[in-house]
């Protein structure tokens, strides 16, 4: 019978600081309603965070406990200006869930 292994940690080049893995927070219409209906927060955070860095990144930043993060990959838009078509940078959003007692506020 084999033995299964976990899986070998991921070795990155550079490691990140809590400050550089969150960039922004996004303060939108739809992430208001989702901190004051659900208590989650987005945040544009760094492309090569990962779930565990943005859970550690938040709880030491803003003193709360996160019980789920979830990840997206957004793709950058064309976009045309004057004569030439040209293209945003792709960036990455994290979706901070946070327990029920525990708030964030950034207004």
């Amino acid at each position: 019978m084999a033995h299964i292994l976990p899986p070998a940690p991921v070795e990155r080049a550079v490691e990140l600081e809590s400050h550089q893995v969150l960039l922004k927070p996004l303060v939108t219409e739809k992430g208001v309603h989702r901190a004051s209906r659900n208590n989650q927060y987005a945040f544009q955070i760094h492309r090569d965070a990962t779930k565990l860095d943005v859970k550690k990144a938040v709880e030491e930043l803003f003193d709360v406990k996160v019980t789920k993060v979830r990840t997206q990959t957004r793709k950058g838009k064309t976009r045309r200006f004057r004569h030439k078509v040209g293209r945003t940078s792709d960036w990455k959003k994290a979706i901070v869930s946070l327990q029920e007692d525990h708030r964030i506020d950034f207004f």
